[in-house]
Order: C-alpha cells, then sequence, then structure tokens
C-alpha cells in the first residue's frame, strides 16, 4: 500500500453555503465516509482546515505574508490515506461526499514521497 494525499478544494465554505439541514447532511455523509475508510484500513488521518491563516514567501530579502484565498479557492481540508495505487487512490477520492454537497470542489489526488530515492533519506511519518 502507498500513502496519498487527498486535498480538498474549494471556491465556498459549505456551512455558509447549504442550509442548515443539507449541512448537517453533508457532515454525516462525512463521518459515514470516514468511517468506511477507516473500516476498510485506508485512512491515515482526516481532518478539516479552518480559513483563516495566510501564505509566507520569502525572496531571499523580505518576508511576506499575503492572503491564501488570492484565487477564490482554498484548500478547505485533507485526508491522508492508503492505497494499492493511484488508480485506487482515486477510486477512493470520488466516493467523497464533498462533490455531492458542494459542486465546487476539486480533490487534488497525490502520492506521498515517503523516501528520497537519491540518497535513500527515508522521512519521518509520526
Amino acid at each position: 500500500m502507498r500513502e496519498f494525499m487527498f486535498f480538498i478544494r474549494k471556491r465556498s465554505d459549505s456551512k455558509q453555503t447549504l442550509s442548515p439541514a443539507d449541512h448537517e447532511k453533508f457532515l454525516k455523509g462525512c463521518e459515514l465516509y470516514i468511517g468506511r475508510l477507516k473500516k476498510t484500513g485506508n485512512l491515515i488521518s482526516a481532518q478539516p482546515i479552518d480559513r483563516n491563516g495566510c501564505i509566507l514567501s520569502f525572496d531571499g530579502r523580505t518576508w511576506k505574508e499575503g492572503s491564501f484565498n488570492e484565487t477564490g479557492e482554498v484548500v478547505g481540508g485533507y485526508y491522508h490515506i492508503l492505497a494499492a495505487d493511484l488508480n485506487g487512490a482515486i477510486a477512493i477520492a470520488k466516493e467523497n461526499p464533498e462533490f455531492q454537497f458542494n459542486p465546487d470542489t476539486r480533490i487534488e489526488v497525490r502520492p506521498v514521497k515517503t523516501k528520497e530515492e537519491t540518497t535513500g533519506y527515508v522521512y519521518p511519518s509520526s
């Protein structure tokens, strides 16, 4: 099994765009999705990310703190999962309830690099 990260990208905050009843259904859908991933052994962790914060950059002389919402799309959460391969990870991501409740959602599916091939360095995992 390989590790993958899902970055939940969206333009809107579901708590603000969904009715209270639909937001409750969405949260329950997320709980069920997480429960299935735990039961099948595919979940390492999953958490929403607060919309507050900044993007930090450094040009060699000056630090800059800017809004991370410049494009209108933010990462609203992540899932750290296990899957056999990229296609398996994509299949798991397609089941995410974000797509049902938040039509502007995009999920970025990325393999996690656990070892540096050139040096053999193994990155710490917890």
